[in-house]
């Protein structure tokens, strides 16, 4: 029993889903959505308060300007898509605290929230800035 609660502990810990995620941001919470995707997705379309650091490109240099007091869920496409798992893992060497957003963006998307980019969907529930 307890390696099953030790085992749903750390999924919890290091995994995190679209709700979770949409309420973080509404409620001010030390949370950065990064985009582990090539830049030519991200400009096509992103989670809004996203930045974007594409899995090839993470390394010291690339992150220095990072704060590394707050958590950045990382997300790519989607679940045939490993960017995310491969960003996670990469900012995780790097000293930074991370989650692995759940289906990625298009889960967030099937979730009904907004995105920006060039082909954003503005329907959807927005962001609204908390600070």
């Amino acid at each position: 029993m307890d390696l099953q609660i030790k085992h749903y502990e750390n999924k919890l810990a290091f995994e995190t889903d679209p709700s979770d995620l949409f309420e973080a941001l509404n409620n001010g919470g030390k949370i950065i959505p990064l985009d582990a995707r090539r830049s030519f997705a991200f400009e096509t379309e992103h989670i809004p308060t996203a930045i974007n650091i594409p899995h090839r490109q993470m390394n010291e240099e690339s992150t220095k300007h990072l704060d590394k007091g707050v958590v950045y869920v990382i997300y790519c496409d989607g679940i045939g898509c490993n960017a995310s798992t491969k960003g996670a893992l990469n900012m995780s060497r790097l000293g930074f605290k991370v989650k692995e957003l759940m289906g990625g963006i298009e889960w967030w998307k099937f979730d009904g929230y907004a995105t920006e980019g060039s082909k954003a969907i503005t329907n959807g529930v927005k962001i609204n800035c908390s600070c």
